[in-house]
């Protein structure tokens, strides 16, 4: 692949990384309720679930998805059902100094796995698979995975120190529970493009 090419998927992958979307969203929202450090875990398993996942569907298992189209549908259905449930637990997220007794931030291996019911996710995906890697070797499917991992990493530091910087905002329980519906309610927004409405 051409320099060009590299410098575009970056560019590609910075964009889509950095605007939200159900990741970014519930990020700020983990950065706020539970803080920075404890929401490491969740940052680390977009990043990688995603390099997956990117990979997955370029090495192939979106003939699967083109062979079996139900596939899809299960899939939105999933996607739907998963971020309204998402959604109640943002808006019912307790207090940080409460947080420890009455939940926990999302872990690595859940925020890995939402990357599979995540319409921008799937979107991001596709785009780059059919734009900047085709039908190039998984040498090249392996390096645009592990670039866009690299390119999402400070993104997803970025929404949550802003989760975080609210905390001193959000310091009353009135705040904060509106701050959590509202982050739910983007986050269900966030649907639209999936839902097609």
């Amino acid at each position: 692949m051409t320099f060009e090419t590299i410098t575009a998927l970056a560019v590609f992958a910075f964009v889509s990384s950095a605007t939200p979307g159900p990741n970014n969203l519930m990020l700020m929202a983990s950065g706020a309720n539970f803080g920075f450090w404890r929401t490491i875990p969740h940052m680390l398993g977009i990043s990688i679930g995603f390099m997956v996942m990117l990979f997955c569907v370029g090495a192939g298992l979106v003939q699967i998805f083109d062979r079996f189209p139900l596939i899809y549908d299960v899939l939105k259905v999933a996607s739907v059902i998963y971020m309204l449930w998402l959604a109640w637990n943002i808006a019912n997220a307790a207090p940080v100094r409460k947080a420890e007794a009455a939940g926990t931030p999302m872990t690595f291996l859940q925020a890995a796995g939402f990357q599979w019911v995540n319409p921008k996710a799937w979107a991001m995906a596709l785009t780059a698979i059919t734009v900047y890697v085709g039908d190039a070797s998984l040498l090249w499917l392996s390096a645009a995975a592990l670039l866009f991992a690299v390119v999402n990493l400070p993104s997803v530091t970025i929404w949550t120190l802003a989760g975080q910087q609210l905390q001193r905002i959000l310091t009353n329980p009135r705040r904060l529970r509106a701050y959590n519906w509202t982050m739910a309610a983007l986050l269900i927004a966030s649907l639209y493009p999936l839902l097609g409405l």
